[in-house]
């Protein structure tokens, strides 16, 4: 599917910039640490908030490319019946933990959007320098989306494959 490998693709160059980040702000951490024994206290701050990025998006990218955790996997050869049950498994899954999570970035207690996840972010601030934690948090609904798109694109992959070939002996 096109907009998966899309989103796919973007996600991955928004990742590589946060591992960069990450990095960087490691790098200057232990060079003012061990150099001038005052390292700055937001770079700890900034190298965890771009670590949150990389592994949500992170975790995004294996579940297109089929790096993630799975109990068993299936053979493109197997009977498309079977890989629509197990596509169907798997989606549900997804949908019953991720579902929720969505949801409740937008929406609190009582449909209350001022008590939601994404809007007590906006009103929020990280410790060590001024930039609203909505900045971090919004890594969370772009995690979820991915994730949904992804998973769309596999289980409608499974009727565009061609049925399993059967081997002559």
């Amino acid at each position: 599917m096109t907009a998966s490998n899309g989103v796919d693709l973007v996600l991955r160059w928004v990742a590589g910039v946060f591992v960069v980040i990450m990095v960087a702000m490691i790098c200057l951490q232990v060079a003012a640490r061990y150099g001038f024994s005052s390292p700055p206290a937001w770079t700890e701050e900034a190298a965890r908030y771009a670590m949150v990025w990389v592994g949500l998006l992170g975790a995004s990218i294996s579940f297109k490319a089929g790096f993630d955790p799975a109990l068993m996997r299936m053979s493109p050869r197997s009977a498309t019946t079977v890989r629509v049950l197990t596509a169907l498994v798997r989606a549900s899954s997804v949908m019953i933990f991720l579902a929720p999570v969505l949801w409740y970035c937008f929406f609190g207690p009582g449909m209350n959007t001022a008590r939601s996840f994404l809007a007590r972010s906006l009103v929020t601030t990280a410790e060590t320098f001024d930039m609203p934690s909505i900045f971090v948090a919004a890594s969370v609904p772009i995690f979820i989306v991915a994730i949904f798109l992804h998973g769309a694109a596999k289980c409608l992959s499974i009727f565009g494959d061609e049925q399993p070939h059967k081997e002559a002996h």
